[in-house]
């Protein structure tokens, strides 16, 4: 398939998106908080997209059966929302898809419910600053699979372990595009970033083991020993200089 090189036109479509999926993330923030279900907050994402003039990227890509996905304490991805209610001491992550003029912006974030203890608080701040220490990196010149190391050595670093079974990803016409992005050291330098790359980078930090099982839904990836997990992601434009970040 190949990388697809942006030109002018479709970045600005996908820097639309990107507004836009940053606005339903800040808006579902003001609304979380323990009692709250993940039905009501995939609810509250489709009325705001689509009052944006946008679509869902995710609402039955390849079947998925909602608009964002949902993914509480020990779920790493693809969380479906549904009657599960909120309470104190969760976190929550959500992964959301916005589409305009079929181009595409993907961001997660991951978000305390109400009071949580000191270890899962870490576990978000490391999580969201191994997406930033990536961005060092993450520029025309560089190569594919520093960004990978980078994640890495920061999580593994502050005492974390880095999801391996799932990858970022080249994002535009489609959610998922060419290329695969690894969030761990690879053997290869990988391909040469370019200008007008856009990328979904979207590091998975747990707080135990990598190992990961499939939930019963058949959707929802889990940590195998239950322990929590977290997800910091945002769509990136790669530039001569520093990165544009259009889900920021």
């Amino acid at each position: 398939m190949g990388i697809f090189i942006k030109n002018d036109e479709q970045i600005s479509i996908m820097r639309q998106a990107g507004r836009i999926c940053r606005d339903t993330h800040d808006l579902l923030a003001t609304h979380i908080r323990p009692g709250i279900t993940t039905g009501e907050l995939n609810e509250i994402a489709i009325r705001f997209i689509e009052s944006q003039g946008a679509t869902p990227s995710f609402l039955g890509y390849r079947g998925f059966p909602a608009a964002i996905c949902t993914s509480v304490n020990e779920q790493v991805i693809h969380g479906v929302p549904g009657l599960r209610k909120l309470k104190n001491g969760d976190i929550v992550s959500i992964d959301i898809g916005v589409c305009v003029k079929r181009f595409h912006g993907d961001a997660a974030r991951t978000h305390a419910v109400g009071t949580i203890s000191e270890r899962h608080q870490r576990l978000l701040e490391v999580t969201r600053q191994s997406f930033f220490e990536a961005m060092k990196v993450a520029r025309a010149g560089c190569h594919l699979h520093e960004i990978g190391a980078a994640i890495e050595d920061y999580a593994i670093g502050n005492g974390f372990f880095v999801v391996k079974d799932w990858c970022g990803h080249g994002i535009g016409r489609v959610v998922h595009e060419d290329p695969s992005i690894p969030h761990t050291r690879q053997k290869n330098r990988g391909p040469r970033l370019q200008k007008g790359m856009t990328l979904a980078i979207e590091p998975m930090i747990n707080v135990g083991t990598d190992e990961l099982d499939t939930h019963m839904d058949t959707w929802t990836v889990v940590t195998k020993d239950g322990k929590f997990s977290a997800h910091y992601e945002n769509t990136v434009l790669i530039t001569d200089g520093e990165p544009d970040i259009l889900t920021l």
